[in-house]
């Protein structure tokens, strides 16, 4: 239903990362007023008192209760984001997204299915869609690095390393979020076997025998960097036209011609790309945030896409590099 010609919206678990960037953007949105915002371990308390961030730009508490809305949010965990939606009675005019990763392989919720939500290959599916399947960051930056060479059959293996913020674990309690382990420190972790590669695998046509990554933990809060390695027999400049002529019309997949970092991309939902060129090498270098073009800023661009919006509206924001 509109309300002043916007949109009401509502996020299920908004006490998380995820769930406070979409307050953020969301707040903010010209085209969006917020129904509510759910939290069963937050209910009643001030939305500020979790995100203090927000402090002074709303007034909105967190609701054990849903109310009317056109779209939700789900910024539940992996494996309780089915089972919640499953169990609630939702009116089939009602379109979600779900940032986990319960409906990224496929998935169907009455007679409606389950789109992936990555513009950069689907957006045509993503603006008839009523369900999308929001992508996770890793793979969100994986798939962006490769799909110009995937898509054009270039793509046979890759080798990739890619460090994390760690905000990319979430808010739960482990021995490897603790401030005294995380800082000055590194780390690999689920080495050859992280959960993001099926849905990789799944749109580069690619089998998962044949990408080989391994994931760091690293010792700030968010934005992810990754390098993907491949044979490619194009030169420096058909490899560069290559990609920017993939991403010409993808407003927030950007190819530089020098090296990249991650400062750059931090703050924005831009993923920042710089292909480079050593022997019969190609290395793809990508920066994003995990949890804005890798969470919550795709959710929303998502959103302005099955809207029929500007697929930028709201998403105009600038890095803090310094």
């Amino acid at each position: 239903m509109l309300t002043n010609n916007k949109i009401r919206a509502g996020i299920i678990g908004g006490a998380g990362y995820t769930g406070g960037e979409l307050l953020r953007l969301l707040l903010h949105h010209p085209a969006v007023e917020i129904a509510f915002v759910q939290s069963r371990s937050q209910a009643d308390k001030a939305v500020t008192t979790v995100h203090t961030d927000l402090l002074g730009e709303t007034d909105l508490r967190f609701s054990a209760e849903l109310t009317e809305a056109d779209i939700w949010f789900l910024c539940l965990g992996h494996g309780e984001a089915r089972q919640w939606l499953e169990a609630q009675p939702l009116d089939p005019t009602v379109k979600v997204i779900d940032l986990s990763q319960d409906f990224r392989l496929g998935g169907h919720l009455g007679e409606r299915a389950f789109v992936y939500g990555l513009p950069e290959i689907n957006r045509p599916q993503i603006q008839g869609a009523d369900l999308i399947a929001n992508p996770g960051c890793f793979a969100t930056g994986i798939q962006l690095a490769l799909l110009p060479l995937a898509t054009a059959g270039l793509l046979k293996e890759v080798f990739l390393t890619g460090i994390t913020g760690a905000t990319g674990g979430g808010q739960s309690l482990a021995p490897t979020a603790h401030f005294p382990w995380r800082h000055a420190n590194v780390s690999a972790y689920k080495t050859l076997i992280h959960q993001h590669l099926a849905e990789v695998s799944m749109t580069l046509s690619l089998p998962t025998d044949n990408i080989h990554f391994v994931p760091w933990r690293g010792d700030f809060a968010r934005g992810i960097y990754l390098s993907a390695t491949t044979r490619c027999d194009l030169t420096q400049t058909a490899v560069l036209d290559l990609y920017q002529q993939y991403y010409e019309s993808h407003p927030f997949t950007v190819v530089s011609t020098q090296m990249v970092d991650l400062k750059m991309a931090v703050n924005t939902n831009k993923c920042l790309l710089f292909p480079e060129k050593q022997g019969q090498m190609l290395v793809v270098h990508a920066a994003l945030d995990n949890l804005l073009k890798g969470a919550s800023g795709q959710a929303v661009q998502n959103m302005n896409l099955m809207f029929g919006w500007e697929e930028t509206l709201g998403l105009r924001l600038k890095a803090s590099a310094f």
